[in-house]
C-alpha cells in the first residue's frame, strides 16, 4: 500500500506539525483547514520552524525550499482530500466534530484512502462506524510537539485491516517516528496513564498537600520528569486534560478517573494554560 499524498486535516499546532514531518519526509502534503487565514498561519509556522532549522546548520536552504514545495494549503475539503492516499485528522477533541468529518471523508475520498484520526483518547471503533470503510480507519497518535517528539501511537480499530495498519506502522518510521501499536481503550496508553498522574497532583494541590513549584520539584527531581505535571497540564491546555479525564472515567466507569474539582474551577474560570497567559502558573 504505498503512500505518497497526504491530507491533514486541522492547521493548528498539531496539524502543522504533521505536515511538516511529513513533507520533510518526501510526501506530497495538503494542509487544509477553514479559513485561509488558519491555513496560511500553520504554513507559516512550518516556513518558520524549518529556518530555525536552517539558523542552527541542520538543514540547508534549498532543502528548506523544497519541503515548501511538497506542501499546498487548501480550503476547500474535496480539493484537499479528493486525491489523497491517507488523511490524518488533526481537528477539536471532540467525537461529534470528528465523526462529522470522517462521514465527509468517506464520501470525499479515494476507496484506497486510509482515514487517521489523531485522536488522544476517543474511540476510533466509533469513529470508524460511521464510514463505509471501517476497515480503512485508524488512530495515529502523535505527540506535541510532533517535529521534536518520537512517538506515535497507532490504535487499531475492531475493524482495522492487517494491511492498513501495516502501513501506517511503516509511514510513521518513514517520518522518523518510533511507532508503537495500541488496542481501542479510552485514552490508549499515554493518556490513560499520564493523565490521572496529572489529576492526582491537581488533588494534592486542591487539598493543600503542597504548593505547586514544590509538587512539580518533586516529580522533577524525584522522578527525572523533565517537566513537572502542574506545569505539562498547563503546556497541554486545561481544558484538554479535562476532556481527557472526563473521556476515561466515562470510558472505565471508575472513580478513580473523576476529574478534580479544581481542574474543572480552572477550566470554567477560563484559566486554560499557556494559550491563555494562566493556568496553574502565570504567562507573559
Amino acid at each position: 500500500m504505498s503512500i505518497q499524498q497526504m491530507t491533514v486535516i486541522g492547521a493548528g499546532q498539531m496539524g502543522a506539525g504533521i505536515a511538516q514531518v511529513a513533507a520533510q519526509a518526501g510526501l506530497s502534503v495538503r494542509l487544509h483547514d477553514l479559513s485561509e487565514k488558519q491555513v496560511e498561519q500553520g504554513i507559516a509556522v512550518i516556513a518558520n520552524n524549518l529556518a530555525r532549522q536552517v539558523e542552527k546548520g541542520r538543514m540547508e536552504e534549498r532543502e528548506w525550499a523544497a519541503v515548501l514545495e511538497r506542501l499546498q494549503g487548501e480550503v476547500d475539503l474535496e480539493k484537499a482530500a479528493g486525491q489523497a492516499d491517507i488523511v490524518v485528522e488533526a481537528v477539536v477533541e471532540n467525537l461529534a466534530v470528528k465523526t462529522d468529518l470522517f462521514r465527509r471523508l468517506d464520501a470525499i475520498c479515494p476507496a484506497h484512502a486510509i482515514l487517521a484520526s489523531n485522536t488522544s483518547s476517543l474511540p476510533i471503533t466509533e469513529i470508524a462506524a460511521v464510514t463505509k470503510r471501517p476497515e480503512h480507519v485508524i488512530g495515529m497518535h502523535f505527540m506535541n510537539p510532533v517535529p521534536v517528539m518520537k512517538l506515535v501511537e497507532v490504535i487499531r480499530g475492531l475493524a482495522t485491516s492487517e494491511a492498513v495498519f501495516q502501513a501506517v506502522e511503516a509511514l510513521a518510521r518513514d517520518l522518523g517516528k518510533t511507532p508503537v501499536e495500541v488496542n481501542d481503550f479510552p485514552g490508549f496508553i499515554s493518556n490513560r496513564i499520564l493523565m490521572p498522574m496529572i489529576n492526582e497532583a491537581i488533588y494534592a494541590l486542591y487539598e493543600g498537600v503542597a504548593d505547586k513549584e514544590a509538587i512539580d520539584e518533586v516529580m522533577k527531581l524525584g522522578m527525572n520528569h523533565p517537566m513537572g505535571p502542574l506545569t505539562l497540564a498547563d503546556f497541554i491546555g486545561l481544558d484538554t486534560c479535562l476532556f481527557i479525564m472526563e473521556t476515561l472515567h466515562e470510558g472505565f466507569g471508575d472513580s478513580k478517573y473523576r476529574p478534580c474539582p479544581l481542574l474543572r474551577k480552572y477550566v470554567k474560570a477560563g484559566w486554560l494554560g499557556r494559550k491563555t497567559g494562566r493556568g496553574f502558573y502565570t504567562y507573559e
